[in-house]
């Protein structure tokens, strides 16, 4: 890797490697949303260090390689670390751990598992929690006390005499809490999460504490970062304390007493994590006499008296036997590979999404061939690479839907094929599902559970269907009693009367998010003036963009969608603007500020992010130049990122966006 002939070579490639990790680590601590795998971020941070090793010159106190990756956000008050909380050295090899364990010959070490969570700090006043913060960039964090106080496996008390004592933990979410959670989060049209550790940091960084609460979290804690009033001489001795507090402290933590037996116990861990209810992304060897770990010391990102171990991907060959396409909610046809199942980090592998043709075609990905299969975050499933073809030829999507038969389209600017018949059958299920959402209209009870029996029984077949349902029919659904019924049939009434907003984002028109429909109430006022419009009368919404535009006049030109509106207006649900209905709060939070936008962003297009740019003040421009303030950036953001990079300006990701305009920042 370091391997440049001169000190310029090896500068630009310092300036893109500090670029790349930057943008991945705001990615992975900042907005909850990582992008590539752990293995792949701690490669480009070897050859960032080898690089620096290798050419002083080029050793600067801002690179990545001597700061902690996360930042304090402001939805929440700072919080300054009086003992930072560092990050730890990683080592990838056996050799680097006998180099650690022969600087402190004699010693004793503890080797615990690696959690991969959000780590968390609790301070307790008089065995009172007082406080609990996340660690941020290490000095400053991010109060977070009332959402901590709702994880069951954080004591409100602790049976102890001391003054103070601040822990330190790592928040994390079961696995089968994490599928269930994802599960839920599909099935209601909203985001997935890549992986348990981004749906715990995403969980637990909620303004509202009733969401962590209801996400199920976890907390094992490793460390005693202080105390006033109580000491101890080992680790192993404090996590004894821990354990009698109420803790689930640092799960069979081992104490060795030689770098074979420190060896012997990571080489278990990596036999049993995959087995393991929780996520473990390596092992920590630490020194256990706490004098030792004085004299030993620290430096400005890691104590020097401990390493995590990361453990490589699992990775397993398996045969593709077949690929089966299904239509979602928008109309995507989406491949999933069907392998001859193989055991891979502790469960049984047999399918995995290919996502789309692009995704085939570029991997060559046939039927029959030998892949390699490994599990994104230790979770996900996905293919790295074909190892053998068979006898396949190159696969294709089909040109037709699976489900309905009708001709499907690659549209401009998307990789995906659509399936663009509104009749389309599979289509119907999640229709009606994202149609009586919590964020379009809001009928309480009507789950995906509850309609999938509707749908089965033959009683609605599209979402006006809904507002014709009696409590006998759903009173006779499973798990429905008299009462349920009762009220599920109350709130599908009630919801009649919902902004007219609600209603336009619940009709599931392409590119048209929330932001979206609350402009177009505002601007046409009634459904009826939106259905006459033509693209020319959306001009005067700022940000509004042409395939937006193009987007609603044409959902409006069909039959069904007209017909649909005909029906909901004669079964009494609100057709017009209410006096006290306005667009999203308008702000400042972006002005002055001009953005580029680049990549495939998850869960809204470019032009709804240009409008909610644009919303908020901001500029948008198509190319990037030493003015543009930030890129926004999403998966494959090809040439326009490589720009930013090379020219340091600031690349966020769309969670990042919405953190920026819920703080008004700007700049």
């Amino acid at each position: 890797m370091t391997d440049f002939k001169n000190l310029d070579e090896a500068r630009q490639r310092v300036k893109e490697l500090r670029g790349l990790i930057e943008y991945h680590s705001n990615a992975y601590y900042n907005a909850d949303a990582p992008e590539i795998e752990d293995d792949e971020y701690d490669a480009l941070m070897r050859e960032l260090r080898e690089l620096e090793a290798a050419f002083p010159d080029l050793r600067d106190e801002n690179s990545p390689t001597v700061k902690v990756g996360g930042a304090a956000s402001t939805k929440f008050a700072a919080v300054t670390h009086e003992v930072p909380m560092q990050s730890l050295q990683d080592v990838f090899d056996l050799a680097e751990v006998r180099e650690f364990c022969e600087k402190f010959p004699g010693a004793e070490f503890v080797v615990e598992k690696k959690i991969d969570g959000l780590s968390v700090s609790l301070e307790y006043t008089d065995g009172v929690l007082t406080r609990g913060s996340t660690r941020g960039d290490g000095r400053t964090g991010e109060d977070i006390t009332e959402n901590l106080l709702t994880i069951a496996g954080i004591p409100h008390k602790i049976p102890t005499d001391a003054a103070f004592v601040e822990i330190r933990g790592e928040v994390y979410m079961p696995r089968q809490t994490f599928a269930a959670l994802n599960a839920s989060q599909e099935e209601n049209g909203l985001k997935t999460f890549k992986n348990p550790r981004n749906a715990a940091a995403g969980s637990l960084r909620q303004k509202d504490a009733a969401i962590t609460a209801a996400r199920g979290l976890a907390i094992f804690v490793f460390n005693i970062q202080q105390t006033k009033g109580i000491s101890f001489t080992t680790h192993s001795e404090s996590l004894a304390f821990l354990r009698d507090c109420g803790f689930q402290a640092s799960p069979d933590f081992r104490v060795c007493h030689n770098f074979e037996e420190v060896a012997a116990a990571i080489e278990a861990i990596g036999e049993e994590r995959g087995g393991l209810s929780y996520d473990t992304d390596g092992a920590v060897v630490k020194l256990n006499d706490l004098r030792q770990r004085e004299e030993a010391g620290v430096t400005s990102k890691f104590p020097k008296w401990a390493v995590a171990f990361k453990y490589p991907p699992e990775q397993k060959e398996t045969v593709l036997r077949d690929i089966e396409v299904t239509v979602g909610r928008t109309g995507v046809l989406t491949p999933t590979g069907v392998f001859d199942p193989v055991l891979l980090a502790g469960t049984s592998v047999s399918r995995a999404s290919l996502h789309n043709q692009d995704y085939i075609t570029q991997k060559d990905i046939r039927i029959g061939d030998t892949v390699v299969l490994r599990k994104a975050g230790e979770i996900i499933p996905e293919v790295v690479s074909v190892a053998r073809h068979g006898d396949g030829q190159p696969y294709v999507l089909p040109e037709v839907c699976p489900s309905c038969g009708e001709k499907v389209f690659r549209l401009e600017d998307e990789a995906a094929l659509r399936c663009v018949n509104p009749e389309c059958p599979a289509q119907l299920l999640r229709n009606m599902i994202h149609f009586a959402s919590r964020d379009a209209m809001d009928i309480e009870g009507m789950g995906p559970a509850v309609i999938e029996q509707l749908i089965a029984k033959g009683w609605v077949h599209s979402p006006a269907d809904l507002y014709t349902l009696t409590e006998e029919q759903i009173a006779s659904l499973d798990r429905m009693g008299q009462k349920s019924a009762r009220n599920l049939v109350n709130a599908t009434e009630a919801s009649k009367s919902n902004p007219l907003w609600r209603l336009i984002f619940a009709l599931g028109i392409r590119h048209i998010g929330e932001t979206a429909s609350r402009q177009l109430a505002v601007q046409f006022g009634s459904m009826k003036a939106l259905m006459q419009a033509v693209p020319a009368d959306f001009a005067a919404i700022d940000g509004f963009g042409e395939i937006m535009a193009e987007s609603v006049c044409d959902y409006f030109s069909t039959s069904h969608a007209r017909e649909l509106v005909e029906r909901l207006t004669a079964l009494g649900v609100n057709m017009e603007k209410k006096e006290d209905e306005g667009s999203a709060p308008a702000s400042q939070a972006l002005a002055g500020l001009t953005f580029v936008i680049t990549g495939t962003l998850e869960g809204m297009t470019r032009d709804e992010a240009k409008a909610l740019i644009v919303a908020q003040g901001g500029k948008v421009s198509g190319s990037v130049s030493k003015k543009t303030a930030y890129l926004l950036a999403g998966e494959n953001g090809g040439s326009k990122l490589t720009k930013a990079q090379e020219l340091g300006v600031r690349v966020i990701s769309l969670e990042r966006l919405r953190e920026m305009i819920a703080q008004g920042e700007n700049g």
